[in-house]
């Protein structure tokens, strides 16, 4: 009997949340503009506006993952997407510097937990040797959704006023709870779709369907890949969410680009980025063959990304033609981009029936990241002669600390057993 692909509808629903949680994060890049002139808001302050989601967004990351893994990610999804549907809505009412950072901050704290939940999602629903490739297909979407969200925001703008796009954007994440409630089981066992073969093939999984509440937050902390892997992953999202939060503003202001212009340009790196995460989704498991092992091809994928768009990044501030510079930079996001899905296989093979919890733990640290980011970038863009290139320059150092990081991660040992990992050989993989 041939394996049912019931499965596969996890991927589906996990490349659709994704699509629609960096449309509703990045569309107040592109609207930063009128909001600002509406609520008379300096750079400073905008900054802290695009700081507060990322701050919220990583201090819930932990709670989040952690009750993905007490309570199945299947209720703990849709009250995340519910909530965070609701401040998406309500970012079009605020009337205020502070109100904004409320709702933002609030809008961050209903989205953390998301893409740790979908991690543990694919740890129950995929066998160990799809996972990298389905990784890589779900950040590659999750990427080219925020790549066409600026030129989608500005043809909303021409229909509606900011205010009534973010309520239009909220409504969708409704419309995706629906569907994914009627669908989706924390265990695959309990889904009708599934044939006595593809459960079979499930079965080296099945023991993380059971709620595991009880996190060894000992050996967490004291396990220098996860402490690595945090730090890695700080450095990758400090670099990232430029092209989430000041790229519109730096294509208008030091490049000169018209608002129109600017929304085209500001496809590129996420565009880049998706293309950088589906090559490394398809390509990783090929090169461990290759190499022999799999650990190794993961930290040299990982690293060497890393190092690759250091050296983009330093080329874009050489670069006087806008195109040939967004091109750079969008190199610059395919190459960092390549980090990806062996960072987030990485969580789910070090935590095994905790992998929402290590998802978790370790987007937290990339939204302090996220924090942090935006509001030095505003600082320096307002109080430095230089402001641009000086952010850039600063962002391709942490890009080096980051690949330096991986030369020391085991991204495969779980963290409770010293031993090698369970799913070699890799003519497992070669299955794929």
């Amino acid at each position: 009997m041939k394996p049912t692909r019931a499965r596969y509808w996890v991927i589906v629903f996990a490349i659709t949340l994704a699509v629609l949680s960096y449309v509703d994060r990045v569309s107040i890049s592109q609207a930063a503009g009128p909001i600002s002139r509406d609520l008379l808001l300096s750079k400073s302050q905008m900054g802290l506006v695009f700081g507060a989601f990322a701050l919220s967004y990583a201090l819930f990351e932990i709670p989040g993952g952690w009750l993905g893994d007490w309570m199945g990610p299947r209720r703990v999804l849709v009250r995340i997407v519910l909530a965070w549907s609701t401040f998406t809505a309500l970012t079009g009412a605020a009337w205020s510097f502070a109100s904004l950072c409320v709702v933002r901050f609030l809008f961050g704290a209903g989205e953390a937990g998301c893409f740790p939940n979908l991690t543990k999602a694919f740890s129950v629903w995929l066998p160990r040797a799809e996972r990298v490739r389905a990784q890589g297909i779900m950040w590659a979407f999750a990427r080219w959704g925020g790549a066409f969200t600026p030129p989608l925001v500005v043809l909303v703008f021409q229909y509606m006023t900011w205010r009534q796009a973010f309520a239009l954007f909220g409504a969708f994440g409704i419309i995706w709870c629906v569907f994914f409630l009627r669908w989706f089981r924390d265990d695959p066992a309990d889904h009708p779709s599934l044939n006595a073969a593809e459960r079979e093939l499930l079965k080296e999984v099945e023991s993380l369907a059971l709620s595991h509440g009880d996190v060894p937050w000992k050996k967490l902390v004291s396990s220098g890949s996860v402490l690595l892997l945090w730090a890695q992953y700080f450095c990758f999202s400090y670099v990232w969410y430029f092209y989430i939060t000041w790229l519109p503003t730096y294509l208008q202001e030091f490049r000169h680009q018209t608002p129109r212009a600017a929304s085209v340009l500001a496809v590129l790196p996420l565009l880049f980025g998706g293309f950088g995460s589906l090559v490394c989704g398809f390509t990783a498991n090929h090169l461990a063959r290759r190499i022999g092992n799999i650990g190794t091809s993961r930290r040299s994928i990982a690293a060497g990304g890393m190092l690759t768009s250091a050296l983009f990044i330093l080329l874009v501030t050489r670069i006087e033609d806008p195109i040939r510079a967004m091109l750079a930079m969008g190199f610059a996001s395919f190459a960092n981009d390549l980090v990806m899905p062996v960072a987030w296989n990485a969580c789910m093979d070090l935590g095994g029936k905790y992998a929402g919890t290590v998802a978790g733990s370790m987007n937290m640290m990339g939204n302090l990241a996220g924090f942090t980011a935006p509001v030095i970038g505003g600082y320096l863009l307002q109080h430095t002669a230089g402001g641009w290139n000086l952010l850039l320059y600063l962002m391709s150092g942490i890009a080096v600390v980051g690949a330096l990081c991986w030369a020391f991660i085991d991204p495969v040992t779980p963290i409770e057993g010293g031993g090698p990992p369970t799913w070699q050989p890799l003519d497992q993989e070669a299955k794929i």
